[in-house]
């Protein structure tokens, strides 16, 4: 895999580096120089989020990526490796959509 589909990530899941770092397993230098041929989890990410980049507007993909739903922050998920949570978010947003309740509602 190549830098810039870390990169593609990265913009739409509106990831920090070390975000991305945590969510890969994998250092910075060897994000940007694309030397990620032993993690599986680029690929399978990207395909993952793909569907919902084109269903929902980046930056609500992005602010739900920072939101508390039903299990957790997705971020959180993503960033603790915990790829069948952060599937689960996803599928949850799928089926859902983006909703924001207010505080203590």
């Amino acid at each position: 895999m190549t830098a810039t589909a870390a990169a593609v990530l990265m913009e739409r899941l509106g990831l920090t580096e070390d975000e991305l770092c945590a969510a890969l397993g994998a250092d910075p230098l060897s994000i940007l120089s694309g030397a990620l041929d032993d993690k599986p989890q680029l690929p399978i990410l990207l395909a993952l989020t793909e569907e919902a980049g084109e269903r929902v507007h980046p930056g609500a993909l992005q602010r739900w990526m920072r939101t508390p739903g039903p299990a957790g922050r997705p971020i959180d998920h993503l960033t603790a490796q915990d790829y069948g949570a952060f599937e689960d978010a996803l599928e949850t947003l799928a089926q859902r959509g983006f909703v924001i309740r207010r505080a203590g509602a």
